[in-house]
């Protein structure tokens, strides 16, 4: 699988807060949004997409994933950042909006959540909400 390349969570955050041209796609499911929380970025003035990657509860991979992000309209040349939980998912979602021609696709290392401690838990150790960024849960 062939996309930009991988980045932080900080290296992520600190690039959608400088570049305004800069998107956010979060590739989890429903569920996750929903019961998970976001990655909150209004402070730099923006949302993230939500296009999941795989389909809840089957997860199988989207077939409309690639056309869904295309409808955005979103130019070819600007940086995407993919974000799953763990960064598995996100870097699939990236190769993938490679191989349709868009030039600037990252993975988000750690996700949301991040990889499972020794107990089994995830969102202490590294991803998204361990780094302390901003985030919501509805």
């Amino acid at each position: 699988m062939s996309y930009t390349g991988d980045v932080t969570v900080v290296a992520a955050w600190e690039g959608l807060a400088q570049d305004e041209r800069a998107t956010l796609i979060d590739v989890r499911t429903r569920a996750e949004w929903t019961y998970v929380g976001l990655c909150d970025l209004s402070g730099p003035g923006k949302s993230p997409l939500l296009v999941s990657w795989q389909l809840f509860p089957d997860m199988v991979v989207n077939p409309s994933f690639t056309a869904m992000v295309i409808a955005h309209n979103i130019p070819r040349d600007y940086p995407l950042y993919f974000l799953c939980r763990s960064g598995v998912r996100s870097r699939a979602a990236a190769a993938a909006m490679t191989a349709a021609g868009y030039e600037k696709c990252f993975n988000i290392l750690g996700g949301f959540e991040g990889d499972p401690d020794e107990a089994g838990h995830r969102g202490g150790g590294n991803g998204w909400k361990a780094a302390g960024l901003p985030w919501r849960q509805s």
